[in-house]
């Protein structure tokens, strides 16, 4: 990490294959590359974000593909590790009658992650890190990972930010809340979605009680995702705002706008914007990204979203 690095991101980077047709149907699939700290981490370099990757990857023959498509994108690699793990793979259909998914993540390259890969020196150099459950329930030595960065980063006025992104396909509600729970106290960002975690999770759908009980437990960001209300609730030093998502009625694909959106509000704090402008600026990266195909492939540059932005 000789560069300047604002941020950080934990995560795992996937192998995409992403069909034209259904599974039954199709013979050829695209090959691209993904995954929710990606997601987010490509998002901030495309809006001119000094952002550093840490994951380790396989040499099972994808490795010089993820290692040469996350340089392409302007993300400093530097401090990505290779070991003789596979490299998770998901692959997706998506057509006017269904969406297909499956992720392959058994004893991956990235489920290696320990304490061990990133220097304490290079956190104390950041602006923020970021992190997600879904790295946690890689390992425990992945759990770890997060939880001392996290620790170090709090140690060293570096802020932290983190999402659940529960999913039921890998993940179960008691170990997700336990993630949290592991970090909860190192933590100044939380991004959570008002179905998938905070009613599932915790039980809780009202937004005065959703934002009381992180900010009790220390949190000083909690931004709620609610499809229910078609906005973002951002609470802040005691009050909440609210932002309606961006240009639904073009929305074609809304895969991995959650993590599109993170990665907007990341950039936009750690560049001066207060939470509520942060949360503006992120919903029109977001609502642009879901107005084509592609988790990655959609997502917008500065240009289009400043051309995008309403005062």
């Amino acid at each position: 990490m000789e560069q300047k690095i604002d941020i950080a991101i934990i995560g795992e980077c996937l192998i995409e294959l992403a069909a034209n047709g259904t599974f039954s149907d199709t013979s050829t699939f695209n090959k691209y590359f993904g995954g929710d700290t990606v997601t987010t981490a490509v998002t901030i370099a495309r809006m001119g974000g000094a952002v550093s990757y840490i994951t380790k990857v396989g040499n099972d023959g994808f490795s010089d593909f993820i290692l040469s498509s996350l340089k392409k994108e302007n993300i400093d690699t530097s401090l990505i590790k290779q070991n003789d793990e596979q490299n998770g793979m998901y692959i997706v259909s998506k057509t006017p009658e269904k969406k297909e998914f499956l992720y392959y993540k058994r004893k991956t390259a990235a489920s290696k992650l320990s304490i061990e890969d990133i220097p304490e020196d290079c956190i104390k150099k950041l602006k923020l890190i970021y992190s997600t459950g879904v790295v946690q329930s890689l390992s425990a030595s992945a759990r770890e990972l997060v939880r001392e960065s996290f620790k170090i980063a709090r140690a060293n006025d570096v802020f932290t930010a983190y999402d659940s992104n529960y999913t039921s396909c890998f993940m179960n509600s008691i170990d997700t809340k336990e993630y949290f729970q592991d970090i909860a106290e190192y933590t100044d960002i939380v991004f959570m979605s008002l179905k998938k975690e905070t009613y599932e999770l915790y039980n809780m759908d009202s937004m005065d009680k959703i934002m009381k009980y992180f900010w009790d437990k220390g949190i000083k960001i909690v931004v709620v995702k609610s499809h229910i209300d078609n906005g973002y609730y951002t609470g802040y030093k005691g009050e909440i705002s609210f932002t309606e998502f961006y240009n639904t009625s073009k929305a074609v694909d809304t895969t991995a706008s959650g993590d599109v959106f993170n990665g907007g509000f990341l950039y936009a704090l750690t560049n001066g914007r207060p939470p509520a402008d942060a949360a503006k600026f992120a919903a029109v990266v977001s609502g642009l990204q879901t107005q084509n195909y592609g988790a990655i492939q959609a997502i917008p540059y500065m240009d289009a979203v400043m051309e995008n932005m309403v005062s």
